[in-house]
């Protein structure tokens, strides 16, 4: 007999009521009783909570870069955009992960308004994900789209999943960076930009 094939692309999505009985499930499995006043709406408002969190699958980083200036009397200087905060969550725990975000670029003849680079981060930010993984994501969507002489990010946060469980390091905080083009290439560019962002202090 023939092996099935797996089907391809993603599950299909729960419907709401079936997200707030999974939530109804973890809490009963919490050793809580779910009848009780305090938790009757808490479903309803975890599912609630989820939409926000998580509106970065909604959003189409791409989309917030596609328009550009070109009128800027031939500025070719380094752009940095400092200290952009962000809640995540880990994907490995779904624990909350909170930081902020350093965006630098070297403009190639165009330049985007600055608050499409904070929405960049947002995007990828309400997602589950690996801080890793994120800060390649940021820098390698503004290159893709921009196609700037280079990109920095860096990007410095908690991870909850250590500060509130396992070894409990409140204090302990993450830097990873991705560097791009000529952030890559030439250590000046590289360290102008982590004095910017007083990340070599």
């Amino acid at each position: 007999m023939a092996n099935k094939k797996k089907k391809s692309g993603k599950p299909r999505k729960p419907s709401r009521k079936q997200a707030e009985d999974a939530v109804r499930t973890l809490l009963l499995w919490a050793g809580e009783d779910t009848r009780r006043e305090g938790l009757q709406d808490t479903p309803k408002r975890v599912a609630k909570a989820y939409e926000d969190w998580f509106s970065g699958y909604k959003s189409n980083p791409i989309a917030y870069l596609e328009r550009t200036f070109e009128e800027v009397d031939g500025y070719d200087e380094m752009i940095v955009l400092r200290d952009i905060g962000f809640e995540s969550h880990c994907e490995h725990h779904m624990a909350p992960i909170i930081g902020k975000a350093h965006v630098g670029y070297l403009p190639n003849n165009k330049v985007v308004g600055i608050s499409k680079l904070a929405r960049v981060v947002e995007a990828f930010a309400r997602r589950f994900q690996v801080q890793e993984k994120m800060t390649a994501q940021i820098a390698n969507c503004i290159q893709d789209v921009l196609q700037p002489k280079g990109v920095a990010v860096v990007i410095e946060a908690k991870h909850q999943c250590m500060t509130t469980r396992g070894v409990h390091k409140s204090d302990v905080s993450m830097v990873t960076s991705q560097m791009v083009g000529t952030f890559r290439k030439d250590a000046r560019t590289r360290i102008e930009f982590l004095r910017m962002i007083d990340a070599t202090r």
